[in-house]
C-alpha cells in the first residue's frame, strides 16, 4: 500500500487529529499534564490506524474521497463540541445526540457562537482543508495488501495496549484516568484524561451495550475516620439528649425499615433501606407548619443569578430577595443537562445520574414528595407553567408525573413565540387561571433570562433594552440584566394581582436559579464581581428567595443548595415527608449541610473540599480539620451520588410507598 510518496496515510492521520487534539483541549483546559498528553496521544494513534485500515481497502480515488471524508468527521466532532460545550458548559454524549433535535430549536445562538468561535473552527478544518488541497500531490492512493493490514494492525495492538497501560499506572482514585476510563461517566473529566475521541468512543460502547456506571456502596463512619456498618449520615454531637429539656419530633413517615429488609429478596433495594434507616432524619422547629394552608408560587428562573438583583433596575428581585429570608450561602450547583437537571434537584432534592436525563427518565417513577403530588392530594389545584415548546427535555411527561397540570408552548400557553419568550406574557395568561382556585400550588419555568446575551439576537434584551442604558456595564453585561428586567417585571404582576384579590399576604414564594448564567464570557462574570472568580466555589453562589408579604426579614447564614428547597418547603408547609429520603435538609434545621457539587467538590458548616486539588479549605474563622473528618465527608458526597442513583433507577418510592 503505497501512501505519502510510499510512506504511510496514517502519519498523516495520526499528526491531524493530534493537532486537532491539542487545539481542542488547549481552547477548552488551558493546559496539559505529560500523562494526558501520552495518554490521549496513544489513544488517539488507534483511531488514525484503524481510519488507515478504512481506507486501504479502496482504490486510488475512493480511497481519496473517503480519508478526506473520514478526517472531515474528525473535524466536525471537535467543532461540534466546542460549540456544545460554549452553550452547556460540558459536552455531549451519545445519549443526548438522541435527544438533540430539541437542541436545534436554538439555532440563532448556534449560529451566534460558531461566529465567536470561528477561529478555532478554522484551526480545526485546517488539516481536512490540507489534505483536500495538496493530497493528489503528495500522496499515493494504492490498495494495500495482507502484508500491510498486519503492520497497521499490530501497531494498533501495541498502541492500544500501550495506552491502556498507561491508564493504568498512577493514581486510580476519584477523577483518574482509570475510574473514568472502567468506571465512571464523567464526560469533562473522561475528555481532559483520556482525549475527545476517546471519551466518545467509550460513551458509543456503553450505549450500546447498555452500560452503567460502576456503583459500590461508599464506607460508613461512625466516630470521624472509622468505618463500621452504620449510618453515614451519623453525627452523634446533635444527640445529646441532655441539650433540651423537651424531645424533639424527627421529620420522618412511620416506615418500618426493618419488615422491610426481612421480606425484601431484592439485595439492592435491601441496600437502600438499609441505608435509608440508619440516615439521621432532621426535627421539625419552629418553622415546622408555619405557612400551613398558604398557596404557593414556586419559580425555577432560567439564568437568575445575583448579578440580576439591583434595586434600580430590577426592585422587585431585589425586594423579595432581601425583605423576605434572605440567604447569603446559598449555592445552586450546575449538572450535565443544565436547566432539566436544576429542576430535577429543586423539585426532586436528588442527586441527577450521570450520562442520562435524569427528569426524563423518571418520568414513570414515583415521586410522594414532589411538592405538586403532596400538595394535590391536600386538595390543592396544582399547575405548571413552561413559555418555551412543552416536550422541551421531556416536561410534556414528567411535570404531569410529579403533580402538575402542565401547560408550555404548544399545549395551551399561547405566548409570542420570540426567542426566548416573555415570562411577563406568561404570568400576564396564567394568573387567572388559578388565582380564584384557594389554596392553590403553582410552578414556573421561565425562559426570559436564556443566553446568548446580545441585544442582537436575544429578543427580551431588545424589549428591555433602554431600561439599562445606564448600567455602568459592558453591553454582554448589560444584555444579561435586561433580560433579567422581563422576570423582574412578571413578578410584579404577580404581586400586584395577588394583591389586589387579598392574597399576596397568604401566598409564600419560593425563587431560585435552573444554573449560573454559564452564557456569560468569564470576563463578564469578573466585571459583575469586580474581581477574578473562583470557579469551584465561588461561580456557583446564588440567591433563594422565600419570601411573603408580611414575614419578617431575616438573614439565615447557614450554607444551602438547590437540595435544600423541596424539605424546607415541605417542613414550612407542614407536609408530612421523611427527611431521610432526600440529599437535601430543611435550611431551618439544625442539621449539618453538605452541599454536592458535579465534581464531588463539597461544602459544609467548616469548610469546602475542591475534589480535583483535592484540598480542603475551612472557611474563615474555622481552624483546620483532620483528615479522618475529610474521608468521611467524601463518604457522605459519594453515598448521595450512588442512592440517588439508585432511587432513579429501581424506582425505589414505589417500593416504599405503593
Amino acid at each position: 500500500m503505497r501512501m505519502f510518496k510510499g510512506d504511510f496515510l496514517v502519519g498523516y492521520f495520526i499528526v491531524s487529529i493530534a493537532f486537532m487534539e491539542t487545539v481542542f483541549h488547549y481552547h477548552i483546559y488551558g493546559q496539559f499534564s505529560i500523562k494526558q498528553i501520552s495518554t490521549s496521544f496513544l489513544f488517539m494513534s488507534v483511531i488514525a490506524i484503524v481510519m488507515a485500515i478504512v481506507v486501504m481497502f479502496f482504490r486510488r480515488r475512493v480511497a481519496f474521497i473517503l480519508s478526506i471524508i473520514l478526517l472531515a468527521l474528525i473535524s466536525i466532532v471537535y467543532i461540534s463540541q466546542i460549540i456544545y460545550y460554549a452553550f452547556f458548559k460540558t459536552f455531549y454524549s451519545v445519549y443526548s445526540v438522541g435527544k438533540g433535535m430539541a437542541v436545534t430549536q436554538f439555532w440563532q445562538d448556534i449560529l451566534q457562537t460558531t461566529g465567536e468561535h470561528v477561529l478555532w473552527i478554522l484551526l480545526l478544518v485546517l488539516p481536512v482543508g490540507i489534505l483536500a488541497i495538496f493530497g493528489k500531490n503528495y500522496f499515493t492512493f494504492e490498495r494495500g495488501n495482507l502484508f500491510t493490514f498486519g503492520i497497521y494492525l499490530f501497531a494498533g495492538i501495541v498502541l492500544q495496549l500501550s495506552a491502556i497501560g498507561l491508564v493504568h499506572t498512577g493514581d486510580q482514585g476519584q477523577h483518574s484516568a482509570y475510574e473514568l476510563y472502567y468506571d465512571q461517566h464523567f464526560p469533562l473529566f473522561a475528555t481532559e484524561n483520556l482525549g475527545l475521541l476517546t471519551s466518545m468512543r467509550l460513551d458509543i460502547q456503553r450505549t450500546l451495550t447498555n452500560w452503567s456506571p460502576t456503583l459500590s456502596a461508599p464506607p460508613t463512619f461512625d466516630e470521624p475516620g472509622e468505618p463500621v456498618d452504620s449510618n453515614p449520615e451519623e453525627d452523634d454531637e446533635h444527640k445529646d439528649a441532655s441539650e433540651s429539656e423537651e424531645e424533639m419530633i424527627d421529620q420522618t413517615l412511620d416506615i418500618d425499615f426493618e419488615s422491610l429488609m426481612e421480606q425484601e429478596e431484592n439485595e439492592e433495594i435491601n441496600e437502600l433501606h438499609t441505608y435509608f434507616s440508619q440516615k439521621e432524619p432532621t426535627e421539625q422547629n419552629e418553622m415546622t407548619g408555619k405557612y400551613e394552608g398558604y398557596n404557593l408560587i414556586l419559580l425555577t428562573a432560567e439564568g437568575f443569578n445575583p448579578y440580576a438583583v439591583d434595586e434600580k433596575y430590577t426592585p422587585t428581585l431585589h425586594k423579595l430577595v432581601y425583605d423576605g429570608y434572605y440567604f447569603p450561602n446559598f449555592y445552586t450547583p450546575i449538572w450535565e443537562v443544565s436547566t432539566s437537571d436544576g429542576e430535577y434537584v429543586a423539585l426532586n432534592s436528588l442527586v441527577p445520574k450521570n450520562g442520562v436525563w435524569s427528569f426524563e427518565e423518571s418520568a414513570n417513577n414515583s415521586f410522594p414528595f414532589a411538592l405538586g403530588n403532596q400538595l394535590n392530594d391536600l386538595g390543592y389545584e396544582t399547575k405548571a407553567y413552561h413559555n418555551h415548546t412543552y416536550t422541551y427535555y421531556g416536561r410534556d411527561k414528567t411535570h404531569p408525573n410529579v403533580g402538575y397540570d402542565y401547560k408550555g408552548l404548544g399545549n395551551g400557553l399561547d405566548v409570542t413565540e420570540t426567542w426566548p419568550a416573555s415570562d411577563l406574557e406568561m404570568m400576564e395568561l396564567t394568573v387567572d387561571e388559578y388565582i380564584d382556585e384557594e389554596p392553590f400550588h403553582t410552578y414556573y419555568m421561565t425562559v426570559s433570562g436564556h443566553m446568548q446575551y446580545s441585544f442582537e439576537g436575544n429578543e427580551m434584551a431588545y424589549k428591555n433594552r433602554d431600561a439599562v442604558a445606564d448600567a455602568p456595564y459592558s453591553e454582554q453585561a448589560k444584555a444579561y440584566i435586561a433580560t433579567q428586567v422581563e422576570l423582574d417585571q412578571a413578578l410584579e404582576y404577580l404581586l400586584d394581582r395577588l394583591d389586589e384579590e387579598g392574597i399576596l399576604d397568604h401566598t409564600l414564594i419560593a425563587l431560585s436559579g435552573d444554573h449560573y448564567p454559564y452564557g456569560l464570557d468569564d470576563e463578564t462574570i469578573d466585571e459583575f464581581a469586580g474581581h477574578t472568580v473562583e470557579q469551584n466555589f465561588e461561580l456557583y453562589e446564588n440567591h433563594f428567595i422565600l419570601y411573603a408579604e408580611g414575614m419578617e426579614a431575616q438573614t439565615i447564614d447557614k450554607q444551602g443548595s438547590s437540595f435544600d428547597i423541596l424539605p424546607t418547603l415541605s417542613n414550612m408547609m407542614g407536609l408530612e415527608y421523611d427527611s431521610r429520603l432526600m440529599v437535601g435538609k430543611d435550611l431551618f434545621s439544625e442539621a449539618d449541610p453538605l452541599i454536592p457539587f458535579l465534581n464531588k467538590s463539597f461544602i459544609t458548616n467548616q469548610g469546602k473540599y475542591n475534589s480535583e486539588t483535592e484540598e480542603f479549605i475551612p472557611h474563615e474563622g474555622e481552624t483546620s480539620v483532620d483528615e479522618a473528618y475529610v474521608e468521611e465527608m467524601i463518604a457522605r458526597v459519594e453515598a448521595q451520588f450512588y442512592y440517588s442513583t439508585k432511587i432513579l433507577e429501581t424506582d425505589y418510592y414505589r417500593y416504599l410507598f405503593e
